[in-house]
């Protein structure tokens, strides 16, 4: 199984839903708050740019945020890039 790092805030919902379906799939996951500023500017980097929340990334892939999270699972291809 790949790692999976997810980029968070505190108080944001798309971030709790996101890491819900990885809770409900019983898959361990990193969480980084963002809220600490060295942290918000590596995500940046790291996602090309994107500032948003949630920035998911399972192994080198970058997921993208909640809604592509769960476009990937609605597709099934999510378990795909997991194994």
């Amino acid at each position: 199984m790949k790692k999976i790092t997810i980029y968070t805030t505190s108080v944001c919902p798309y971030c709790v839903r996101a890491k819900a379906l990885f809770d409900r799939k019983s898959l361990k996951y990193e969480e980084v708050n963002v809220e600490d500023q060295q942290e918000r500017d590596k995500m940046i980097e790291k996602a090309g740019g994107r500032r948003t929340v949630p920035q998911i990334f399972i192994g080198s892939v970058h997921v993208g945020g909640c809604d592509d999270l769960y476009a990937l699972e609605k597709e099934g291809k999510l378990d795909k890039i997991l194994n």
